[in-house]
């Protein structure tokens, strides 16, 4: 069974995964929108895709230190 640290993790990505899938329909649904002139929507749709891909890149980042820790806390036993 995967430790605490290997868990969250696990978690960090399938979120950082959700949040670039939701970018990325926002980004579909900004261009659909672009291209029949609904201006304010589509610029609150790419808005929205920005934020997702944001929050995708802080969930990456949350992943990436938590398997640096757990390399390290596996190196020190």
């Amino acid at each position: 069974m995967p430790d605490n640290s290997h868990q969250r993790a696990a978690e960090y990505h399938n979120r950082a995964a959700e949040y670039h899938n939701l970018a990325a329909h926002a980004h579909s649904t900004a261009i659909v929108s672009h291209n029949s002139k609904g201006n304010l929507t589509a610029h609150e749709l790419s808005r929205q895709a920005h934020e997702y891909s944001i929050r995708a890149l802080e969930e990456s980042h949350k992943t990436t230190r938590e398997h640096s820790e757990s390399k390290l806390e596996d190196g020190m036993h």
